[in-house]
């Protein structure tokens, strides 16, 4: 009886620590997440202080505000910087949402939208608009979001459909994923070489993955979706668990129907990775590196997992962002390249630290 009261207390101060340093990371995370946007808002080609932006952000609230609207420091903060911001940090926390859910219902820490080539349908939706001129709805841009968005949802739709030909196993998703992923690289490369200079310009720039023209009619977009989506993955986050930890076998025994958890997850993660990809074009690595940042801060319980993971995407793009502005300035690198130079290294850091665990194992 003793014994049995000794564990129960270990376990609750156990949960108590467990929450008191979740509640700690959490008020970091949005600490640094504000001051980040906060930095975002001041750096640039033209550097703003503190009482300037406090006056552009607060003004239109304020009857005794000395910054009008239409005056220069009120169009960098709300027409420029603003738009591009919130769609940073909306896009990151999407991707990075979609990354943690794969991760989990694929039991594999390299999966992420970028690598089971849902990016990649977007790339060739995007391609087959711009050269070819073909889409099923819209004229000019309206085309090429609405063709990548479809390729996109396409891609996710043809990997659960074979995942479930091959019996729902996550090394399925994971092979036919990257097999899609090289079919549609060798067909978009096709259409880059047909393309005239100035659609091969854009398809290339299209592929670099790019915040420069965000409105906050794509912010509300991107917003819908995620709003739309996170409720469902979080009514399956037990579920989740039950996957990511014991596999299909004890997740199987606890009632768990894991390969319809497995699809609708796949489905919701491909929504949001197909609305956000279709505005911003290939922002790779978020997904990836997001989760795991988040993961070891709070664990890999998903009901703490999935929130996490979208605030530290979010910081990791406005890091990137910011750099991609103000490095080079004038110059603006695409946040895409600047994604892939941080999240290439990590990504074969995962690779060897994984082959390490299992040959340890």
């Amino acid at each position: 009886m003793a014994a049995d009261l000794v564990i129960v207390d270990s376990i609750i101060r156990e949960n108590r620590v467990r929450r008191r340093s979740t509640t700690v990371a959490g008020v970091g995370v949005v600490l640094a997440l504000c001051a980040l946007c906060a930095v975002a808002l001041s750096v640039g080609s033209t550097q703003l202080t503190v009482s300037e932006i406090t006056g552009a952000v607060f003004g239109r609230l304020s009857p005794l505000s000395r910054v009008a609207p239409g005056d220069r420091i009120d169009v960098i903060v709300w027409h420029l910087r603003m738009p591009r911001i919130l769609m940073a940090v909306v896009s990151a926390a999407g991707l990075a949402v979609a990354g943690a859910v794969m991760q989990g219902v694929l039991r594999n820490p390299l999966v992420s939208p970028f690598t089971v080539g849902v990016s990649g349908g977007a790339v060739l939706g995007a391609s087959v608009a711009i050269v070819l001129g073909a889409s099923m709805v819209g004229i000019g841009r309206l085309m090429i979001v609405s063709n990548a968005f479809v390729f996109a949802l396409g891609t996710a739709g043809l990997i659960v459909m074979f995942g479930r030909l091959r019996g729902m196993s996550p090394e399925s998703f994971i092979l036919v994923g990257i097999a899609l992923t090289s079919l549609f690289s060798a067909l978009t490369s096709i259409l880059q070489y047909i393309a005239t200079e100035g659609q091969l310009a854009q398809v290339v720039y299209w592929t670099f993955g790019s915040l420069q023209g965000a409105t906050y009619g794509h912010v509300a977009a991107v917003a819908v979706v995620l709003l739309v989506t996170i409720p469902p993955l979080f009514a399956m986050t037990w579920h989740l668990n039950a996957m990511a930890s014991g596999g299909d076998e004890v997740a199987g025994s606890l009632g768990v129907r894991c390969g319809a958890v497995r699809v609708s997850c796949m489905m919701l993660a491909a929504l949001l990775t197909a609305t956000i990809v279709s505005f911003t074009g290939i922002i790779g690595f978020v997904g990836l590196v997001g989760p795991h940042i988040a993961r070891s801060l709070v664990g890999s319980d998903h009901r703490v997992l999935i929130p996490f993971s979208g605030a530290t995407g979010a910081i990791l793009l406005l890091i990137a962002d910011t750099a991609g502005r103000t490095l080079f300035a004038p110059v603006i690198i695409p946040v895409g390249i600047v994604i892939s130079v941080i999240g290439a290294p990590f990504f074969f850091y995962l690779l060897l630290t994984r082959r390490r665990r299992r040959a340890w194992a």
